[in-house]
């Protein structure tokens, strides 16, 4: 029988970080690799890229200012 999603999650994160971090990286490596190619891979970020781009300039998603964002971070606030 093969595990499902939710077994897997549970077995993952009773790991220790050192495990899930190598795990990690062995499942982004394997998704990456599905990528046919280095211009591939620039292509869908540049695309990706676009996409956030026109959400912000239509409005659709709104920045938050550098500022903000690293007083957040020093604050312990994400």
């Amino acid at each position: 029988m093969t595990p499902s999603v939710a077994d897997i999650e549970k077995d993952a994160l009773a790991l220790s970080p050192e495990d899930r971090a190598r795990l990690v990286v062995c499942l982004l490596e394997c998704l990456d690799a599905s990528t046919d190619s280095a211009e591939e891979f620039e292509k869908l970020w540049l695309l990706e890229a676009e996409r956030r781009f026109q959400e912000i300039r239509t409005g659709v998603v709104k920045g938050i200012p550098a500022e903000k964002v690293f007083a957040d971070i020093r604050s312990g606030r994400s």
